[in-house]
């Protein structure tokens, strides 16, 4: 018998750690494909929500937020890059020039989940990529455009969409039901609405805890079904 795991993974595109952490479990989920099947959920979660347009200096911000100096943001940095190309994320050196608003990039995403599940995967990798590897703004209407195109989605439909304010309102109360639910970092990995996996962990953590899920739903249907 192979389970198929629910996976809703809570992130915003401005997350570094959620770069991360969706290599490893990708990676995870690779190793499991013969025990187990995935069910990948891309969920809303803003860093910055009141993010103003134009978007803000990275080291600014980050010294305004953590009380981080340039040299403590540098060797974040570089770590962060290393990690990330262990797993095969690939961050730019020089990392982000600006930090931005990224609500119409969930709007995007959430009309990339309604079409299929895997052309919101390619989505999120597409504006991923653009951000943390190109050094494009999450916030530019022809990079979304670009990057729904990648994903094999509608260019024309996704800049109809990035015109007005569709599925603002989906988003916005996804967003809420997380918060109201305790997520407050992320990524946040939650398996069957019911177990949290927290944090950009290696892909050995993700193997592991999925396996223990997945060992247990298969026992909980056995039990069910005598």
């Amino acid at each position: 018998m192979t389970s198929t795991l629910k996976i809703d993974f809570v992130s915003d595109v401005s997350c570094p750690w959620c770069a991360i952490g969706l290599a490893s479990l990708e990676r995870a989920l690779e190793r499991l494909q013969d025990d187990a099947r995935a069910e990948l959920h891309f969920q809303p979660f803003e860093l910055n929500p009141a993010m103003p347009p134009g978007g803000q200096d990275i080291t600014e911000h980050l010294a305004q937020k953590y009380g981080s100096t340039p040299e403590q943001q540098a060797a974040a940095r570089e770590a962060i890059r290393e990690r990330g190309a262990a797993v095969g994320f690939k961050f730019r050196r020089e990392g982000r020039g600006r930090i931005y608003n990224t609500f119409n990039a969930h709007r995007l995403l959430h009309w990339a989940g309604t079409m299929a599940p895997d052309r919101q995967h390619a989505l999120k990798k597409a504006l991923l990529e653009a951000y943390f590897t190109e050094g494009r703004s999450p916030e530019d209407v022809q990079v979304l455009v670009d990057a729904a195109a990648q994903a094999g989605l509608d260019p024309a439909r996704a800049a109809e969409i990035l015109q007005g304010d569709e599925f603002a309102a989906e988003v916005r109360e996804r967003e809420k039901f997380f918060l109201d639910h305790g997520i407050h970092a992320v990524p946040a990995v939650i398996v069957n609405d019911r177990h949290l996996i927290q944090g950009g962990q290696p892909p050995e953590v993700f193997e592991q805890a999925l396996r223990q899920i997945a060992a247990q739903a298969e026992a909980d249907q056995l039990t069910m079904g005598r």
